[in-house]
């Protein structure tokens, strides 16, 4: 599954921080919608109020997902996400021009090439995964990015989990194998991209901690707002397809929906605590399920519930897991 929608870490939370001035202006449109139930949901609190923020924050992103795959079969993978970027790149223009070029400086050129790399990877093959696999399907499959986290930060930043928890990931792995049903005749392909752009989403998360040692987050920020636009556009030349007026429309609505669920999720971690509402992230499986059916007409079979359940159960219990290690550290 798609790799945009990250659940912010740490480190993480400091590099969206870096954009917050930004955010903040837009979060003006999300009151003025929002204004007549202010007051209530201002009284609840706050890990509800965060709750439902990333509940929101899944819906925008699901629905963006929806809109990809409406088109993915007539526009390149690529030449989405490059407009997708376009759009994500403008919200952080005024600090990109503000700090340059001074904002780049690093004597870690490798990590954040690294980074933007599996970033382009990640977004490249989930969103592919999402135009050809059911949605409810895709989504589940994204989800198996916690597990390679806990593989990933082995060996690159040496956090040892212990046995519990990679007995969770184990469990993790086979209920990804379930909803891959490996056969005679192979893996299914796209399934196997699904699977691929979650374990790149796991890498640039944990790159992400390891480079935030080191610099900036609005360092870290400017190097892919940057770069990944830039390699789009070689592929996206190579097989541009002209978009219709309905296309166009549709690929500036990916990229508004992208910043909208950036902005609720960023919002939905700075009003509750992580390990609060972390989880309610995986309402987008609901959603992708709903929205699979209602437009696309796809019903999710046994293999991709169960498979899906086993993902979402070891991923809780490693949220579980990481709260409990901040808290001993503490």
């Amino acid at each position: 599954m798609v790799s945009e929608p990250e659940k912010p870490s740490a480190p993480a939370t400091g590099l969206l921080a870096s954009t917050r001035s930004v955010f903040n202006r837009l979060s003006g449109i999300l009151d003025t919608i929002l204004k007549p139930v202010s007051a209530p949901f201002r009284a609840l609190p706050g890990n509800a109020r965060g709750a439902i923020w990333v509940v929101i924050a899944g819906l925008f992103f699901t629905v963006m997902t929806a809109l990809i795959k409406s088109i993915g079969d007539t526009i390149p993978v690529v030449q989405i996400l490059l407009f997708r970027q376009i759009v994500m790149t403008c919200t952080v223009m005024p600090i990109l021009i503000s700090g340059f070029p001074g904002i780049l400086k690093t004597n870690h050129v490798p990590l954040h090439l690294a980074r933007v790399l599996f970033a382009v990877i990640a977004m490249t093959c989930g969103f592919t995964a999402v135009v050809h696999l059911p949605l409810a399907e895709a989504t589940a499959l994204g989800f198996a990015k916690s597990l390679f986290v806990t593989i990933f930060a082995l060996f690159l930043l040496s956090e040892v989990a212990g046995p519990r928890r990679w007995f969770a990931v184990l469990i993790g792995f086979a209920g990804v194998l379930v909803m891959v049903q490996p056969g005679p005749e192979g893996f299914n392909l796209y399934s196997v991209f699904a699977v691929a752009g979650a374990a790149s989403a796991a890498a640039v998360m944990v790159i992400i901690r390891k480079v935030s040692q080191f610099d900036r987050s609005v360092t870290i920020l400017s190097y892919q707002a940057i770069l990944v636009g830039l390699i789009m556009i070689p592929p996206t030349i190579a097989y541009w397809v002209t978009p219709s007026p309905r296309e166009w429309l549709v690929m500036a609505a990916i990229g508004v929906l992208s910043v909208f669920g950036q902005l609720s999720n960023i919002q939905g971690f700075k009003e509750g605590e992580a390990s609060a509402v972390a989880p309610m992230d995986y309402t987008r499986l609901v959603f992708a399920a709903l929205i699979g059916f209602i437009i696309f007409g796809e019903i999710p079979d046994i293999a991709t519930a169960a498979g899906a359940g086993l993902i979402i159960a070891t991923s809780l219990y490693t949220v579980r897991a990481e709260k409990r290690a901040a808290e001993r550290k503490a």
